[in-house]
């Protein structure tokens, strides 16, 4: 491990993110910790810099042109020129197509895919220059269809697209891109939905795991763990994959 990298992770200020966050900076990366929300970030970058790493909160749109090049512009000053780029930032607006908005539609197309090109698109200037990066994006289970999902389920198979088109753009210039797509991972979102149905948490996990080849539902630490390789020295050889963190085969 190159103990100067940089890493942006979006979408960090809690579950996911905020553990790739810190499995980064556990890994000797300095890493800006960015979400719409500036103030929500700072206690994950305050967690790295307690346990001795470096580590800035940003809050940004990532949906937002000018929002995105000012934020890369103040990791390059307050930390270096990226070379990781970790696409988490995600939101959902389930429904089923007959009852789904526009609104909502958009919504989750902007912050997904959107959000995703423009980051990328920003990073990678910094990556070629370099002549190493690492684009890790955070695709879905839900990729392969998933009821109530139409607008989410959309978004998360055009990130393997999106994806395996960086990985051959960008690997000649020491680029790799690839896409981590969890399965049911216990964070505050699944808390949302299993409110949403009106069950508890607990429960839903159990209805969740007993349909898991594992036996257990996932939790960030499963997905830190995979975007720790992506993002190694010793993954340079994986570009243009999508690994499922999903506890079995999904279909």
């Amino acid at each position: 491990m190159d103990y100067n990298r940089i890493a942006i992770v979006t979408g960090a200020a809690r579950g996911i993110g905020a553990a790739v966050a810190r499995r980064l900076a556990s890994d000797g990366m300095a890493v800006a910790v960015l979400d719409l929300d500036e103030s929500a970030c700072i206690g994950v970058a305050d967690s790295i810099k307690a346990a001795g790493g470096r580590s800035m909160a940003i809050g940004a749109d990532v949906a937002d042109e000018s929002a995105v090049l000012h934020a890369v512009d103040r990791v390059v000053g307050e930390l270096g020129a990226p070379t990781v780029l970790v696409n988490n930032a995600g939101i959902i607006r389930d429904n089923l197509l007959f009852r789904m908005s526009v609104e909502d539609w958009d919504a989750v197309m902007n912050v997904h895919l959107r959000g995703a090109f423009l980051m990328s698109r920003t990073a990678q200037a910094h990556m070629t220059k370099a002549g190493f990066g690492r684009i890790i994006n955070l695709s879905s289970a839900s990729a392969v269809g998933n009821r109530g999902q139409a607008n989410y389920a959309a978004a998360k198979a055009g990130i393997q697209g999106f994806t395996k088109t960086l990985a051959n753009e960008l690997g000649k210039f020491g680029v790799t891109a690839n896409a981590i797509a969890p399965g049911f991972i216990e964070t505050e979102m699944t808390v949302a939905t299993a409110e949403r149905m009106g069950v508890s948490f607990e429960n839903f996990k159990a209805e969740i795991a007993a349909q898991i080849p594992v036996g257990r539902t996932g939790c960030p630490a499963d997905i830190a763990h995979a975007a720790s390789f992506f993002a190694s020295e010793a993954a340079g050889f994986v570009s243009g994959q999508v690994l499922y963190v999903a506890g079995g085969p999904v279909s």
